[in-house]
Order: C-alpha cells, then sequence, then structure tokens
C-alpha cells in the first residue's frame, strides 16, 4: 500500500509538472541586431541562423551565463574571466589562465562584430564553424573551465533561477549544451564597436590629426605600410578579412589552420584579428608575442622571418618589411588608435 501511495504522488507531480510548462505562454520578444549604420553601408546583413533568432530573453540569459562562473568545473571562472569588457572582451595577459592554474598556448581573441565573420570561422585556427560551436569548447576544455556539459547543465538545472529563463528564452526547462550555446551566441552577436574615432571621422562628426591622416596615407599605401590587403579600410569597418595567413613571424611557424586542414600548405597561417580597439587588447599575436603596438609595427616594417608558407602579400620578405621611417611609424600608430571605440568598452549592456 505504501509503495502504490507513493507511485500516485510521484505520478501527480510529475503530471503537476508537466501541466505547469504545457499551460504557460511562451513568447520571446525578437529583438533583431541594431545595425549601426556604417555597417548597413558597407556591409550585407550579420548571419544570424534561423533556429537562433535574437530575442530579449536570449540575450539577457546569454549575458548571465557569459559573467557566471557555474559554467566552470568549481565555479571559479566565468567566459569573462578571459573574455573581459574593459579589454574589448580579451585578455591582457599572453596566455589565460584556467581553472587549475594551466596557462593556454593561445591568446585570448576579442569578441566583437562577430556576426559579421561571414567566413563563419572561428579561433586562431578556425576550428568552430558558428558562433554556437564556438561557445561549446571552452567549458569542456580541460585547460580552461576543465568541466563537462553534462555537470555543467546540472548545475544549471539545480539553479533556483536558470530553468525558467531557458523557458522564458526557449520554452522548456530542460537545460542541454546546445540551448546553453544559443544564448551565449545571441548575447554575443549584440557586442557591436562602431563609434571609434576614426568611425566618426567617416560620419564627419569628428577630425582627423595630420599625423592620424599621414598614417592612415601609410596604411593603405602598398609601397609603405600596406595593411590594408588583409586589415581592411574605410570601405571595411571590421578591419580584418576574417582570412588566414602566415605574417611571417617565424622560419619555422605552428600549424595554425593546417591542424584542421591537414593541409601543410596552410601551416603558419592565423586568422587575421580586427585591428579595431588595438589600445585595449594587448598582447598581439595568436601567441601574445608583442607586448605594444609599437612592436608589432617594427615587425612589419624590418622583423619579418621568412618560410615556405608565407602570405604572398607580405611584401619586402627579403629586406626584413617594408623599412617605414621613424615618423611613418609614428603617424601609423597614432591613426591605430583611432580605432579604438571607448564607447564600446564603457557600453552598460555589456557589462556584468
Amino acid at each position: 500500500m505504501l509503495k502504490r501511495t507513493f507511485f500516485y504522488t510521484f505520478i501527480l507531480v510529475i503530471a503537476s509538472s508537466c501541466s505547469k510548462e504545457s499551460s504557460e505562454v511562451y513568447v520571446p520578444v525578437l529583438k533583431p541586431i541594431e545595425i549601426p549604420r556604417l555597417f548597413e553601408n558597407l556591409l550585407i546583413a550579420p548571419i544570424v541562423p534561423s533556429n537562433n533568432p535574437q530575442t530579449e530573453e536570449g540575450i539577457l540569459l546569454g549575458k548571465k551565463l557569459f559573467f557566471d562562473p557555474i559554467l566552470s568545473a568549481n565555479n571559479t571562472q566565468s567566459c569573462s574571466s578571459c573574455h573581459d569588457p574593459q579589454f574589448a572582451f580579451a585578455d591582457n595577459k599572453k596566455f589565460s589562465e584556467g581553472i587549475d592554474g594551466k596557462l593556454g598556448n593561445r591568446n585570448s581573441m576579442p569578441l566583437f562584430n562577430m556576426a559579421w565573420n561571414f567566413d563563419e570561422k572561428f579561433f586562431w585556427n578556425g576550428r568552430s564553424n558558428s558562433i554556437e560551436e564556438q561557445a561549446l569548447e571552452p567549458v569542456r576544455n580541460p585547460v580552461e573551465m576543465h568541466n563537462t556539459w553534462v555537470k555543467a547543465m546540472a548545475s544549471l538545472q539545480d539553479n533556483l533561477q536558470y530553468p525558467d529563463l531557458f523557458f522564458a528564452a526557449f520554452g522548456t526547462r530542460k537545460i542541454d549544451s546546445t540551448l546553453v550555446a544559443k544564448a551565449l551566441a545571441q548575447f554575443e552577436r549584440t557586442l557591436i564597436s562602431s563609434s571609434a574615432k576614426f568611425d566618426k571621422y567617416l560620419a564627419g562628426t569628428a577630425q582627423l590629426t595630420a599625423s592620424e591622416l599621414s598614417g592612415f596615407n601609410v596604411f593603405m599605401n602598398e609601397a609603405k605600410g600596406d595593411c590594408f590587403h588583409c586589415h581592411g579600410s574605410d570601405k571595411n569597418p571590421l578591419w580584418t578579412d576574417n582570412k588566414f595567413h602566415n605574417n611571417g613571424l617565424d622560419n619555422f611557424p605552428s600549424k595554425g589552420l593546417e591542424s584542421v586542414t591537414g593541409n601543410s600548405s596552410d601551416r603558419g597561417k592565423f586568422k587575421t584579428p580586427s585591428i579595431r580597439n588595438l589600445a585595449f587588447t594587448t598582447p598581439y599575436m595568436h601567441d601574445g608575442r608583442f607586448a605594444t603596438i609599437d612592436a608589432v609595427i617594427n615587425h612589419y616594417s624590418e622583423g619579418l622571418k621568412t618560410s615556405r608558407t608565407i602570405d604572398p602579400l607580405i611584401k619586402k620578405v627579403e629586406q626584413g618589411g617594408v623599412q617605414l621611417s621613424p615618423k611613418e611609424k609614428a603617424d601609423l600608430k597614432a591613426f591605430l588608435l583611432t580605432l579604438s571605440d571607448n564607447d564600446f568598452i564603457k557600453n552598460a549592456a555589456f557589462q556584468n
């Protein structure tokens, strides 16, 4: 009799739970990406998967997950630990430290304007094919959050807030890694940087100094800086081609893109980072080897190393680089700093 009573009680609890969810109305509020006018004029529409539309509830959930250490194995590290808003959602260390004190071997990439990555290749070596797919890896990476998705989902499921937040965003209280990745991706697609001094100059609301204008000319001049082939121009507000290049860092480069494609011609090729927000994203390169913008400029000016797969866009390799004068270097740096967006790193919508 006791067993039968327990059975009926169990059935009533389940029925009550199912009845609660089925009786509720799931109507998320669509919140399309707010496309800056400059982007609207120069770029095609951002990529938003049809199975993961932007909603107020999804973005809110994604933001909460991004800053919550609950996804890590010991509840000490969140996505924002390595992608901090004050550093344009990057890290100010050469390599980020995981929950066990271990260091990775790649510099943390900044996160902004990701919805316009039309090639949809993410990470330095392009191993992920969407923002959603990219969001899955840090949780299970043994050097980073060092968790399993089974444990992470259980932590979220047992939390007093998350089941209701997932229902509001996706219509279910059953949490899984796919929905976590979708929510994180929705928040990350809102991280748009478009208010740097140079953006305002293009809009006619700011003026550049003579040095900054000269630096832009050095940047665009094939006989000088010749930077625009990989890093965009006034016609490409992303300031990256989002492709992969061997930019002459080493005579014997590490695999880079080759580790994904298996093609030896891809050795030493790494994703071109945006040069937006350089003032906040030090150190630089995939391995964080350069601590300053000056060191980066010196590399392209006279520090190039040749190798079998060096990009043909890289000029004057035999001379070590493009050989900029001290004034040209100073002007180029002045221009690069006009791409730094203080409004972006201070945007309250992007803060914890």
